[in-house]
């Protein structure tokens, strides 16, 4: 996972984020603890995790902000939301990058969107 990006407002969103399929009827405490024991990562690191239920009509967004928990939840009421990535049998989490997180919660398929390639210096290559 790579490091976010640090911000001096609360919402803007860190490069990297994680995505996980989880019990959505959990609030702030069952979602840190399943970040902390099914990722093994820190819930106050600053990243932004997002909660999907399994038949993907919810998503929850957790992430610390100054002095607690800030949880984000939506819930279509029509469609599904996609995984902008493969998503590998048996994967506890995938990284979703700003842009994918937003297309993910705007019901954009990015795996039909079509992005012109960008430049990023060799060492900050993403990893598919």
């Amino acid at each position: 996972m790579s490091l976010p990006v640090r911000s001096n407002g609360p919402w803007t969103v860190p490069g990297g984020t994680r995505a996980l399929h989880a019990r959505l009827p959990e609030g702030h405490d069952g979602l840190s603890n399943e970040v902390r024991e099914v990722l093994a990562k820190d819930p106050l690191s600053g990243h932004v995790f997002v909660f999907l239920n399994r038949r993907k009509n919810q998503v929850k967004l957790l992430l610390w902000t100054r002095g607690g928990f800030t949880l984000v939840h939506k819930r279509l009421e029509r469609g599904t939301f996609t995984f902008p990535s493969q998503v590998a049998l048996g994967a506890t989490s995938i990284e979703l990058d700003v842009h994918e997180l937003a297309m993910l919660l705007e019901g954009i398929d990015v795996q039909r969107a079509r992005t012109s390639q960008r430049w990023e210096p060799p060492g900050h290559l993403r990893s598919a």
